[in-house]
């Protein structure tokens, strides 16, 4: 109710609580911005909320993973320089088609070089063949066994040197 006595000085409380009141409307308004009515809000309430040590670890493995890959762009390629000895069953094994089926394996990173007949005794010779590989690429157990796995020219197949280039 409003006196008669009063005077319109009395209305300047409501005119200071109006500019309260419009930084209260500017928040509503930003938040009506952000509301999509075509949203489902249910993908996005969905996602639990990561927690600190779940946050810590996962930044770890990136970090971790980001030094890998910069290790890997700036790390040469090491190279080794192998040199095999191939040994026959006996004296009849084709030492020709022996080295055919070697120089056959394929691997990436696996190139092979010279090849030498190298006489053991009592007319048996063994292959001597060098090779030059990369070692992230090319295991040497793994070409061993490849070479080993001709069964039918190879009994055993030894390093005779390994040097890294």
């Amino acid at each position: 109710a409003v006196v008669s006595t009063q005077s319109v000085t009395a209305a300047a409380p409501c005119a200071a609580a109006k500019p309260d009141m419009k930084p209260a409307a500017k928040k509503e308004e930003s938040d009506d911005d952000d509301f999509d009515m075509f949203s489902d809000d249910d993908e996005v309430d969905a996602k639990p909320k990561e927690t600190m040590a779940q946050r810590l670890k996962r930044e770890c493995a990136e970090k971790k993973c980001a030094e890998d890959a910069e290790k890997l762009k700036s790390k040469k390629s090491l190279k080794s320089n192998v040199i095999l000895d191939i040994k026959p069953w006996d004296d009849e094994t084709d030492m020709a088609e022996m080295e055919k089926a070697v120089r056959a394996i394929k691997m990436d990173g696996l190139l092979w070089g010279s090849c030498q007949l190298i006489e053991i005794g009592y007319g048996i010779h063994k292959l001597r063949m060098s090779t030059c590989i990369v070692d992230e690429l090319v295991g040497l157990y793994d070409l061993e066994d490849n070479i080993c796995a001709l069964e039918d020219y190879v009994q055993s197949v030894d390093t005779v040197s390994h040097n890294k280039i």
